[in-house]
């Protein structure tokens, strides 16, 4: 379990561009947070330190947003609106997961039962206005 604190966004994306130079590619990231905590500003952070130059923004609306060009290819979901399994199916999130990118899924809460063990949570907490406390965890860390 590593925790970070942030004063500010710039600084939440630093700590995620530091984060994904270890990515190899298969991994799951399943942010938990309030709206507002800061889960694409993390994701943008994982996406620069992935060597993507694009625009990264919210999936809200498009339910699943892809970014490639950079090392490995980001594939971020919004599951806020996901409530059964034949919802999740349709997203294509199973299908996604056997392509070696990395997805970064936010309101993961809603597919916890579809997650790997090998899932690497990250739960960001408002602290302050801009301030941030950033915890990343597995499974393996809670049975500790």
């Amino acid at each position: 379990m590593d925790i970070f604190f942030s004063s500010d966004p710039s600084q939440t994306e630093q700590i995620a561009a530091d984060f994904a130079v270890g990515l190899k590619g298969g991994e799951v990231i399943a942010f938990r947070g309030d709206l507002g905590a800061g889960k694409t500003c993390f994701t943008r952070g994982i996406a620069k330190g992935l060597g993507f130059c694009g625009r990264v923004t919210s999936p809200t609306f498009a339910l699943i947003n892809e970014y490639t060009g950079g090392r490995l290819p980001i594939y971020h979901f919004d599951m806020y609106r996901i409530s059964s399994w034949d919802e999740l199916y349709s997203s294509g999130y199973f299908e996604y997961l056997e392509q070696g990118g990395v997805i970064v899924a936010e309101w993961s809460e809603n597919i916890e039962n579809a997650l790997p063990d090998s899932t690497i949570y990250i739960e960001i907490e408002k602290t302050g206005e801009y301030s941030r406390k950033i915890t990343i965890f597995t499974k393996k860390d809670l049975k500790k």
